[in-house]
């Protein structure tokens, strides 16, 4: 991933990069949440659904975290 963090999201996906390699399952289940919360706020109301693609880093990242709580569970 670039160094250069536009958006907050992008920061927490560092985090959660870090997070989900350490293991650390308590700590990624909280960064996707902030995450997923930094990507939909201020959008389109209750209703609102995500109709954005997600950049190739979020869908890995979110693979090995689901991975991640599969190996736990």
């Amino acid at each position: 991933m670039s160094l250069e963090y536009k958006r907050l999201s992008d920061r927490i996906l560092f985090a959660l990069e870090l997070a989900v390699e350490q293991g650390d399952i308590q700590i990624s289940d909280a960064l996707v949440s902030a995450m997923e919360h930094s990507m939909t706020r201020a959008t389109g109301g209750a209703n609102f659904q995500e109709r954005r693609e997600l950049a190739p880093e979020y869908d890995a990242v979110l693979a090995q975290y689901d991975e991640l709580k599969k190996n736990a569970g």
